[in-house]
Parts: structure tokens; C-alpha cells; sequence
């Protein structure tokens, strides 16, 4: 008797596979008859889910942006919080390292699969970008602080914090400069919302640095 999954459960099983594959071989690598032979299903059954590799690609990048949305979200909702906490505990949660499956994250950092990095990035921008703003239209409001360019300067700070912090891109094993650069993106966030000097770096150095 053939067993009918649930949509979520089948579409996460082939997300499952296809991250699999990606690991083992690469993304270029892989193909779709790769994929369904790992998961056993036919191919009109995996064209039901996916319009394409790249279509498994694009959902396996949404996977892991969600952990990192749903933190930052946590965060925004935290009533007890100031927009000052809200914003610093949202940036130290941009790390993907301390969420996300350290496989993944190899993979990631191949050079084969440049494109699944990439997207992984403009994933995180584009939807994390929003939660910022919320937090930086909440500073406004109680005027902690001012800012022009709320969306486009978190843009931008989310650019530089996402590549800069991806050992993946910048690898090191000198603390004391990974430090230095936790220090110099917080005195460009100082910058961006016209806040003094170490206004942000000495909360910073104090509960994290």
C-alpha cells in the first residue's frame, strides 16, 4: 500500500536529501535525478514540490534564514528590552555559526557553491533588514536616537556584519582581531544612528566583548 505523506512532511524530506547531496557533492555536482534517487520518489512527484534545483536551492536558504528571523523576532518582541538591548542582542544573534547545522555551513563556504552562499546572504538582508528598522523606528520614536536612512543604513550594517563576520569569506584564528572588528561595526552602527561615541561599544564590551 502506498503511504501519502503530508505536503510539509514530503517537501521537508526532499529538502533533507538535496542538503545531503549538496554536502557530499557540491551543488553543481548535484543533479535532480541525484535527489530523487536519495529520497525514492518519481520525478513528477518532485516537480509537485520544486520547479527546479535552484527551487531546492532557494528553499534551503529560506530554512536557514528563518532560524536567524525567528531570533531577531524574539528579540523585537521583548517588551522588558530597550530599543538599545533590542538592537545589540539582535546583532550579536546575526551569527549563523552559533544557529545553523555546521555541515551547512561547510557547505556553504565551498567555493563550488558560491551561489548558495550568496543567496544565503540576500536572504538574511532582505528579511532581517525589516526587524531592524523596527527597532530603530522605536529609538526614533523615544528618541534614543536619529537616523535618516532607517532601511538603507541597516542595509548596509547588515551587509558589512553578515560578510565581514563569515569566517567562511574572512577566515581567522586571531581572537583579537575578530574583536577589533565586533568593536568597528558597533562604531559604525554609533555613526549611523548619531549616537555618542561608545555608546553602543562600552554596552557591548561589558556583557559580550
Amino acid at each position: 500500500m502506498r503511504v501519502i505523506k503530508e505536503y510539509d512532511e514530503r517537501r521537508s524530506e526532499i529538502l533533507d536529501a538535496a542538503e545531503r547531496l549538496f554536502h557530499a557533492k557540491g551543488y553543481d555536482k548535484s543533479t535532480v535525478n541525484d535527489i530523487l534517487n536519495e529520497v525514492g520518489i518519481a520525478k513528477g512527484t518532485f516537480y509537485y514540490y520544486f520547479k527546479s534545483k535552484e527551487d531546492v536551492l532557494d528553499a534551503i536558504v529560506e530554512r536557514v534564514t528563518e532560524v536567524l528571523v525567528s531570533r531577531a523576532q524574539g528579540i523585537l518582541e521583548k517588551s522588558e528590552f530597550s530599543p538599545e538591548e533590542k538592537l545589540m542582542h539582535t546583532f550579536l544573534a546575526m551569527r549563523v555559526e552559533d544557529q545553523v547545522n555546521g555541515e551547512l555551513l561547510d557547505e556553504l563556504h565551498k567555493g563550488e557553491n558560491a551561489l548558495l552562499h550568496q543567496k544565503s546572504l540576500h536572504e538574511m538582508v532582505t528579511v532581517i533588514a525589516p526587524v531592524l528598522v523596527e527597532i530603530i523606528e522605536e529609538g526614533i520614536e523615544k528618541k534614543v536616537w536619529s537616523c535618516r536612512y532607517p532601511l538603507e543604513y541597516m542595509q548596509i550594517f547588515l551587509v558589512s556584519t553578515l560578510t565581514l563576520t563569515d569566517e567562511g569569506i574572512f577566515p581567522t584564528d586571531d581572537a583579537d582581531a575578530q574583536g577589533k572588528m565586533m568593536v568597528a561595526l558597533i562604531a559604525m552602527l554609533e555613526r549611523m544612528l548619531n549616537v555618542p561615541e561608545d555608546y553602543f561599544t562600552q554596552m557591548y564590551l561589558q556583557n559580550w566583548g
